[in-house]
């Protein structure tokens, strides 16, 4: 393994999803933190993942989260990469463009004492360039939805090479866009529709 290469920069996540109302916070669901509330800053077009995508979500990837190094690109909340770490993972750094969703992510690392948790402002799919190839284990990318995000975040991520091989990408994306497709790198093991969001799981070959 490498050694961690996000305690450069800093950023969270602004997701332009689908217009749902937003909560003042979202709860870690399991782990260390389970029942821990996290703020939900008000960021135009942010959405949490909700409970049940996320328990989901978790249940595909907990054989593997014991000690991974997890990213949660387009952060938010930062609910995502803290589940993680909550479940098991051994750190994560929680990428975001938005100064307000940022501010609240350090708050909340601070909130739980979570030293092992990075947050880092910067535009993630320019941010996974800079990165060392095969120095994660799990990414976790819920992009906007709209304007073929999704699509553009695999490309991004296979261009970049971050993900060691055996490891996982998680990415989410609208039911009503194209379905995204990986490249040879990666297969698809999981794909699964739940009301307005497509989840997939692709692993690094």
């Amino acid at each position: 393994m490498h050694d961690a290469p996000w305690r450069m920069n800093e950023q969270m996540k602004s997701k332009g999803h689908i217009q749902h109302r937003k909560p003042g916070t979202v709860r870690i669901i399991a782990g260390q933190w389970r029942g821990r509330r996290l703020p939900v800053p008000d960021v135009k077009g942010l959405r949490p993942s909700g409970d049940r995508s996320r328990e989901t979500l978790f249940n595909w990837l907990q054989p593997g989260l014991a000690g991974a190094r997890c990213v949660d690109l387009f952060a938010g909340t930062g609910v995502l990469g803290l589940e993680a770490v909550s479940r098991g993972a051994a750190e994560a750094v929680l990428v975001d463009q938005s100064p307000a969703a940022v501010a609240a992510m350090r708050q909340s690392v601070e909130l739980l004492g979570a030293g092992q948790v990075a947050v880092l402002e910067a535009e993630a799919l320019s941010w996974l360039q800079s990165q060392p190839a095969h120095s994660v284990d799990i990414v976790l990318a819920d992009p906007p939805f709209g304007a073929g995000m999704a699509q553009l975040a695999m490309r991004a991520l296979d261009a970049a090479d971050i993900v060691r091989p055996g490891g996982m990408v998680y990415l989410e994306s609208a039911r009503s866009e194209p379905v995204p497709a990986a490249g040879p790198h990666w297969q698809n093991i999981k794909d699964k529709v739940l009301g307005e969001v497509r989840m997939q799981l692709f692993k690094k070959i």
